[in-house]
C-alpha cells in the first residue's frame, strides 16, 4: 500500500461569543466613561489651580522680570531682566534685614513651639478625668489661627497697661510696653506662635498613642527609668511624627505675617524689629506700589522654603526611624 501523506492546515481560533466576549468589549468603553466621569468631578478643582494658582504663579513670574507698580496700564510695563533680583541682593539692605528677622523667627519660634507641642502631648497621653475637655482647651488657640483679633488682643495684653504688666506688678516687678520695644517686639510674636502649639499637639497625641506598650514594658524590665525610656522608646518611635511637625511648622514659621502686621500696626516697626520678609513684601507691593520688585520676592521665598525642604527631607533619613526597618 502506498502511504498517504495528509496535511492539515492550522487552525484559526474561531472569534468567542457570549457574556465574557461582549464583557471584554464593553470593559475599554466603560473605562473610557469612568475617565470623563472622573475628570467632570475633578473640573471644580481643576479649574481653580489654573485660575487661582497657576496663571497667577506665571504671571508673577513674568512681572518678576518687569518695572510693573500696580498703577500704571500693562502696555506701559518695561522689561527690566534680572534688575530686581540684583537689587534684591545687591542694593537693599531692608530685604536682608527681613531675612535675618524671619529665620530668627522661624529658628526660636519653632523649636519651642514643638517642644511645647510634645510637652503637652505627653502629659495628656494619659487617661484621667476632663482629659478630652483639656484637649480641646489646648487645641483652641490653633483653631483661631492667625487672625487679626488675636493679635489684636495679643497686643493689649504686652502694652505697657496690659495684662502681662499687671501680672508682674503682683511680684513688684515694673514692666514696659512689650511691643514697642525693639528688643522685645519680635520675643512677643515668637510666644504668640508657641503659644498656639495645638495642632501639631494633636498629631504628637495621635502618634503617642501607636507606640506599643510592650516596647516600654521591655524597657523597664531593663531597668529603665522615665528618662531613658523618653529618649531610647518614645523619641525614636515618634521620630515620624516629629519630622512631619518639623517641615510643616518651618514652613509656617516661614509664612508669619499677621501678627507682624497687627502689631506693628503695618510697618513692621518698632525700628523694623519685626519685619518679616512677607510683610516686607506686601509693603513693597502695595505700600510703595513696586509690584515687580515684589514679584521677584515672592520668587526668591517660594524657592527657599523649596530648598529647606529638601534639605529637611534629606537629613530627616539619618535620624527618622520607622517602625518597619525602613530609613
Amino acid at each position: 500500500m502506498s502511504n498517504v501523506s495528509v496535511t492539515t492546515r492550522p487552525t484559526q481560533p474561531r472569534p468567542q461569543s457570549g457574556p465574557a466576549a461582549h464583557q471584554r468589549r464593553a470593559r475599554p468603553a466603560r473605562h473610557r466613561d469612568d475617565g470623563r466621569a472622573g475628570y467632570v468631578f475633578l473640573s471644580p478643582w481643576l479649574l481653580g489651580l489654573a485660575l487661582v494658582t497657576a496663571i497667577p504663579m506665571l504671571v508673577s513670574l513674568y512681572l518678576s522680570f518687569t518695572d510693573y507698580d500696580i498703577l500704571s496700564p500693562w502696555s506701559d510695563i518695561q522689561w527690566v531682566g534680572l534688575d530686581n533680583y540684583r537689587t534684591m541682593f545687591t542694593d537693599d539692605p531692608a530685604f536682608w534685614h527681613a531675612v535675618r528677622v524671619t529665620l530668627v523667627f522661624a529658628l526660636i519660634g519653632t523649636p519651642l513651639k514643638l517642644g511645647a507641642a510634645l510637652g503637652v502631648a505627653l502629659l495628656l497621653n494619659r487617661s484621667f478625668r476632663g482629659a478630652g475637655l483639656f484637649r480641646g482647651l489646648f487645641y483652641l488657640p490653633s483653631l483661631l489661627g492667625g487672625s487679626v483679633a488675636v493679635a489684636m488682643i495679643w497686643r493689649s495684653i504686652f502694652d505697657r497697661t496690659g495684662a502681662f504688666n499687671v501680672f508682674l506688678g503682683w511680684f513688684g516687678i515694673e514692666g514696659k510696653a512689650w511691643v514697642n520695644d525693639p528688643s522685645t517686639a519680635l520675643g512677643t510674636l515668637i510666644l504668640l506662635a508657641v503659644w498656639q502649639f495645638g495642632a501639631p499637639m494633636v498629631i504628637f497625641l495621635a502618634g503617642l498613642k501607636q507606640v506599643p506598650v510592650e516596647l516600654y514594658e521591655a524597657a523597664e524590665v531593663d531597668g529603665a527609668g522615665t528618662v531613658r525610656k523618653f529618649l531610647s522608646v518614645t523619641l525614636p518611635m515618634l521620630s515620624p511624627v516629629i519630622f512631619f511637625n518639623l517641615v510643616l511648622e518651618t514652613i509656617h514659621g516661614f509664612q508669619g505675617f499677621t501678627s507682624a502686621f497687627v502689631l506693628s500696626g503695618g510697618t513692621g516697626g518698632p525700628v523694623d524689629s519685626t519685619l518679616m520678609y512677607t510683610l516686607q513684601l506686601y509693603l513693597k507691593g502695595f505700600a510703595n506700589f513696586e509690584m515687580g520688585y515684589a514679584s521677584a520676592m515672592a520668587w526668591v521665598f517660594l524657592l527657599t522654603i523649596g530648598l529647606v525642604t529638601v534639605v529637611l527631607f534629606r537629613t530627616g533619613r539619618f535620624w527618622v526611624h520607622y517602625s518597619d526597618g525602613d530609613d
